[in-house]
């Protein structure tokens, strides 16, 4: 079916104005009543509280396991990738999730974090960015970390299991795991020692 709607442009438009009005990204109110309850799958513990601007489309995978919880004021969008929250995990107030996402169980994500996965063209100067093309790449988040809070997580970046981002923080490369990181653009302040059991500071400053 979706093959069959990009081959005929025409529709895809018509289908698109059907979910979405023009130059928006928050579905149409009967999309998010009617539609996507039975095509999403969020765990029956877990919570999104009555703010949060919910701007998922059901085109895109959107999940939210067990006990998860999305606090006041944030906002969720799918529109150009999938947003897959696991289990255990929170979203913390302000935040800003924007797909392709994944965030694996037992994250904490503090107050005013962005994550977004998308990146707007700019190279060809005879348009401007809005008419260009959005591309994205995705960000992972692996089990248990921390992304302190105003911290910043660009598009492509995996951020390694048990690791840490320091509040304010601009990460633009991958964290390995049992790291922690913070500055802008971020660097590693600190990694597990499982030789020593130990968190210890790197030799060389990266």
């Amino acid at each position: 079916m979706k093959a069959f709607i990009d081959r005929n442009p025409r529709l895809k438009h018509l289908i698109h104005w059907l979910l979405i009005p023009r130059h928006e990204a928050r579905p149409r109110r009967w999309v998010s009543w009617f539609v996507n309850p039975f095509i999403h799958k969020r765990h029956r513990t877990s919570m999104i509280r009555s703010s949060v601007r919910l701007d998922v489309l059901p085109f895109s995978p959107f999940a939210l396991g067990s006990n998860s919880v999305i606090e006041a004021f944030s906002v969720i969008n799918n529109g150009v990738g999938p947003v897959l929250i696991g289990d255990r995990c929170t979203v913390g107030i302000g935040s800003v999730v924007i797909g392709p996402v994944t965030i694996g169980t037992d994250v904490i994500i503090a107050q005013h974090v962005v994550l977004s996965g998308l990146n707007h063209s700019y190279e060809d100067v005879s348009r401007s960015i809005r008419e260009q093309p959005v591309v994205t790449r995705p960000i992972v988040i692996e089990e248990e970390c921390w992304i302190g809070a105003n911290a910043v997580i660009t598009a492509g970046v995996t951020i390694g299991r048990h690791s840490v981002v320091a509040g304010g923080s601009v990460v633009t490369r991958n964290v390995p795991p049992y790291s922690v990181v913070g500055g802008n653009p971020a660097r590693l302040l600190k990694q597990y020692d499982p030789v020593e059991k130990t968190w210890t500071k790197p030799a060389v400053q990266v």
